[in-house]
């Protein structure tokens, strides 16, 4: 589930914010727009100072057994792995859409239909003296259900502040209906990885 996701900021005014503060705080070379995938350093915003501003985070929480890249809204607070991060360490990982494919492999882009940039609820922590995040899922709505069983949880842009920063905010919003997507066959690949 939400195993890739796209950031591209080329014509997202909210997007290219992000990668200009990006680039200040971590230089030009630090990162590159496009496919992410897990592992890779991307944009996150987080709490700092008070306010919500962007960095670069690793994608996936490594433990000695594999690379955690999703962990399911339901069950995060019970699991020791994503506890603390839930309740005190949340994040949102900026996207210009997500992928997921279906049952033949076949590969789908999700996006906003109204909306240049969609916010991806995840949670973060330190982790061999790097910050990691992971995406939070969900079982997925109509618009995603035909392609695959879960589906990331999707934060409008004015959701993204109190998901950071109001301690109770994040549980009310774990609980809504995800926005309607639209879905891209993404034609010319046919395999996860």
């Amino acid at each position: 589930m939400c195993g890739r996701y796209q950031f591209t900021a080329e014509q997202c005014a909210e997007l290219q914010e992000i990668v200009q503060e990006v680039q200040r705080r971590c230089g030009k070379d630090a990162w590159t727009p496009g496919e992410i995938r897990p592992s890779q350093k991307a944009p996150a915003l987080m709490e700092q100072q008070g306010g919500v501003e962007a960095d670069l985070m690793r994608w996936g929480f490594q433990t000695q057994k594999s690379l955690i890249i999703n962990a399911r809204s339901e069950s995060a607070e019970e699991k020791p792995l994503f506890r603390d991060s839930v309740q005190t360490r949340r994040c949102v990982i900026p996207a210009s859409g997500f992928y997921e494919w279906n049952a033949d492999k076949r590969k789908y882009l999700f996006r906003l239909p109204d909306a240049q940039a969609l916010y991806l609820a995840g949670i973060y922590e330190r982790r061999q003296d790097e910050r990691c995040y992971c995406i939070l899922t969900t079982e997925a709505n109509e618009s995603v259900r035909g392609i695959h069983p879960r589906m990331p949880v999707v934060l409008r842009g004015e959701e993204v502040d109190s998901w950071i920063m109001e301690p109770a905010a994040f549980r009310r919003m774990l609980k809504k209906i995800p926005p309607q997507l639209l879905a891209t066959a993404e034609d010319n690949q046919t395999s996860l990885w």
